[in-house]
């Protein structure tokens, strides 16, 4: 019996409907709800973007500083929590300590009828930063930082909670931008993780906890930190040149390139392109810049590949005195505006998630009686 051959990894198969972003169909932009994401990056802050992405409008002035000053008293963490925190180890990696911190504050603040996914939503974006950096100062610094600041969006307060003090107008207004290109893109793998798992009507927390766990992984969200590890490995712009070929050669990848969507480039790597120029100009640190656009010129000359957002990112990242362990979690603050947008439609029209498999296995066989 012919068999219907399987899409590996769900290549081209459409798994349904969502009307919160798309790839344009040529390839070449990303819209929110309609919205060009270039508008967006140039205009918009993020937190207008994730209450876009949430409750499905840009908020008005008004409504902006009101849903800001929201988010700004979601901030501060249950003592509960803050003693669980100290107790992950230092050694843990930030994303579990993202997936642990949000799966306790379910048990500390589950979903019920008055508080819903949107309010969750809220809480997570505003609290992500604070679970990560409570954990880090206490277990790094050997003090138990105070998670309640004045600065007025997402990105401000994360950089005020990592340095200790208020961070550089640049690099806000670049972590702003990160957070936007991040906030959201289709049916990306954490986002039908967030989907599927909202598809057997489980709880928000549980949604969330299933994406931050997918988003771990290297291939998704863990590239930025990759390709930061790659740029920095090389002494020279000849070096890398010399350093990508081998790679090439040794057919290793090459994380920051490429893109399954994306035929002409990736619209949002530009943006962030432009961002780490400016940074590495500023901070006198154009060399690692350089060293980055050579393995641009070497990727497209060798393999055709244009970089994606998570390549200039780490630069601009590293540019903004951020570690590297923090990059993927920074795009867990950001995504969780999208993963919160995209449960919210699975349970608005809600069917269980469960594809077919092609079975590749022996034929049907008798059990071996032993006499």
């Amino acid at each position: 019996m012919m068999s219907k051959q399987a899409n590996k990894g769900l290549a081209g198969v459409i798994a349904g409907r969502t009307a919160i972003s798309t790839v344009e169909a040529a390839g070449t932009g990303l819209f929110y709800r309609g919205y060009n994401i270039t508008d967006l990056a140039t205009y918009a802050s993020f937190e207008e973007v994730a209450y876009l992405l949430i409750y499905g409008a840009l908020p008005d002035a008004k409504t902006l500083i009101d849903y800001r000053n929201r988010l700004k008293a979601l901030r501060e963490l249950p003592d509960i929590l803050k003693e669980l925190l100290e107790r992950i180890p230092a050694t843990a990696n930030p994303m579990d300590v993202l997936r642990t911190g949000c799966s306790a504050l379910g048990c500390l603040e589950p979903e019920t009828q008055t508080n819903h996914a949107a309010n969750i939503a809220d809480r997570m974006i505003a609290c992500f930063a604070s679970m990560l950096m409570y954990w880090y100062h206490f277990h790094h610094s050997a003090k138990r930082i105070e998670t309640q600041t004045d600065d007025e969006t997402i990105p401000s307060h994360f950089l005020q909670l990592l340095l200790g003090k208020t961070a550089d107008e640049q690099d806000r207004k670049t972590l702003d931008v990160s957070m936007i290109l991040y906030a959201e893109h289709e049916f990306n793998a954490s986002t039908f993780a967030a989907r599927l798992t909202s598809s057997t009507l489980s709880d928000f927390y549980s949604a969330i906890t299933t994406a931050i766990g997918t988003l771990r992984g290297p291939l998704h969200g863990g590239a930025n930190e990759a390709a930061m590890n790659l740029i920095s490995g090389f002494s020279s712009e000849h070096d890398a040149e010399l350093g990508i070929k081998r790679l090439l050669d040794d057919k290793k990848l090459v994380m920051g390139f490429g893109h399954r969507v994306y035929r002409h480039g990736d619209p949002r790597s530009s943006i962030m392109k432009s961002r780490a120029k400016q940074l590495a100009d500023k901070r006198g640190e154009q060399l690692l810049f350089k060293i980055s656009e050579r393995i641009e010129e070497v990727m497209m000359r060798e393999k055709g590949l244009f970089p994606n957002l998570d390549f200039y990112s780490a630069s601009a990242y590293h540019f903004c005195k951020i570690p590297t362990v923090f990059f993927t979690p920074l795009f867990v603050i950001a995504r969780t505006s999208g993963w919160a947008a995209h449960i919210i439609e699975q349970r608005g029209d809600n069917h269980l998630i469960r594809p077919n498999a092609e079975y590749i296995g022996p034929a049907p066989r008798p059990y071996p009686i032993k006499g």
